[in-house]
């Protein structure tokens, strides 16, 4: 039912400071503190200026008490701590609306969240050799119902309900940076309700 191995699916390396920048902007969500901190310490390992370097982090729980401390004293000049991501989406679009040239973007944490912010990134033109991900964290996908268009959040099975028009949908391995979501298709449309074992999948 997944078709695997489709070229839209984004590939993630670790994150590593690029010297061809002046501005170096990094965000996270949760576990993603981990490669955070040690992008940090490679940035000052490299000579990257402290007045570059700015953070935005979401202190969800998913990460240590040592990685949130390590976060909240990161060695940048700025720190913002967020309690949700819609918080730290809105104050990364108003940051990226100020942003000049040669400004790298870093994200780290579930590949959901990054890619939301990477959509932000995509509105403000920036290009894909000036962004740097690393995935980590749960693999929960977002899903985008190509019948309404509505988007269901943390799906960890291969068989979701929208929670828009409430259709069942089959989780596509085909994603859109665009939406920011994998593509779910209904998969009961010639025999409504008859649907294959529900599995978990993305955990």
């Amino acid at each position: 039912m997944l078709i695997r191995g489709i070229k839209s699916k984004p590939v993630y390396t670790p994150l590593a400071p690029d010297l061809g920048g002046r501005t170096h902007l990094m965000v996270g969500f949760g576990v993603g503190a981990e490669p955070l901190a040690r992008l940090i310490a490679d940035c000052a390992l490299a000579g990257v200026k402290k007045s570059s370097r700015q953070l935005l982090y979401v202190t969800d729980k998913s990460a240590s008490p040592e990685m949130r401390e390590a976060m909240q004293n990161a060695d940048v000049e700025q720190v913002r701590l967020f309690s949700d991501s819609a918080s730290l989406l809105t104050q990364f679009e108003a940051i990226l609306q100020a942003a000049t040239m040669g400004t790298r973007l870093y994200v780290s944490g579930p590949e959901a969240f990054m890619g939301l912010v990477m959509r932000i990134a995509d509105r403000f033109n920036l290009n894909r050799d000036e962004i740097r991900a690393e995935e980590c964290g749960s693999p929960a996908r977002r899903v985008h119902c190509i019948h309404c268009r509505a988007a269901t959040e943390d799906v960890t099975t291969n068989i979701v309900q929208c929670v828009g028009c409430q259709r069942w949908l089959v989780v596509r391995d085909h994603y859109s940076r665009r939406l920011a979501a994998y593509m779910g298709v209904m998969i009961d449309a010639e025999v409504p309700g008859e649907l294959p074992p529900i599995e978990e999948v993305f955990v």
